[in-house]
């Protein structure tokens, strides 16, 4: 829709078009959404301008509501996709650790209306397929490897001591060697990631002193911190743990893991 300049201006707007939403362009449902609602009143007053046979009605005052609670559920996902469609360096080690946070959001609440529910269970039921066609096994291994995310509340409690004990082989194949660390990812506001959590948040307390045990012990490190650099200043200490972590923090969203 074109827009009339003249209402921007009387209104104090910058004149800008309608964004359309396109399924192949992340983001592009809140960005047509985000556009329509800062345009309401230009674009009422266009319809008015140029009402006649076949023009569309401007959205009632009820459906704008609906959007713009659609527009504040939308938001966190653009938080999301940025932060995993960025162009810099980003470890797979985020991606569960972000979906967690999305499924929590998404979580059913007694004050939601009945609209609201139905966008929440279709979201959670196409995020849940999508997580299921991602190569979890590595990307569970890469946030446990990940000293912001070792703790894997993103994971159930159920889940977690597999993923150890798939590390303690996977590290007992490894060659006691030295990488040089990689860029790390760029410093980021992430720390949302931090508050996701499944069943528990109860600390689990290593019962044996391998290397893999050790590690579990050590203090998490800040969400700002690189796990490259972590990794580099703690090989001496996990010779056989620090290449396998090395590896894997070293691959990148779009390396073929989700």
């Amino acid at each position: 829709m074109q827009l009339n300049c003249e209402h921007n201006e009387e209104l104090g707007q910058p004149q800008e078009p309608l964004i359309q939403d396109v399924s192949t362009r992340w983001n592009s449902t809140l960005s047509m959404i985000t556009r329509l609602l800062r345009n309401k009143d230009v674009v009422k007053a266009t319809l008015e301008l140029h009402q006649q046979r076949g023009t569309p009605a401007m959205l009632t005052n009820a459906e704008l509501e609906k959007i713009e609670k659609l527009e504040t559920l939308l938001e966190p996902c653009r938080y999301v996709t940025e932060l995993l469609g960025g162009e810099q360096y980003i470890s797979c080690s985020v991606v569960l650790p972000a979906l967690c946070h999305l499924f929590r959001l998404m979580t059913a609440s007694d004050d939601d209306p009945g609209y609201v529910l139905r966008f929440k269970a279709a979201f959670t039921s196409d995020l849940s397929k999508r997580k299921q066609s991602t190569n979890l096994q590595w990307l569970k291994v890469a946030t446990a490897l990940d000293p912001r995310f070792k703790d894997l509340k993103c994971l159930p409690i159920s889940e977690r001591e597999e993923v150890w004990k798939l590390i303690k082989e996977e590290s007992a194949q490894q060659p006691d060697s030295r990488r040089e660390p990689e860029p790390g990812p760029p410093k980021k506001k992430m720390h949302f990631l931090l508050a996701a959590a499944s069943d528990s948040d109860d600390e689990e307390d290593p019962a044996s002193d391998t290397s893999v045990d050790r590690y579990r012990g050590e203090p998490r490190i800040s969400i700002d911190d690189c796990p490259l650099e972590w990794w580099s200043g703690h090989a001496r200490a996990y010779p056989a743990l620090a290449p396998l972590a090395q590896k894997i923090s070293g691959y990148t969203c779009n390396n073929g893991t989700v």
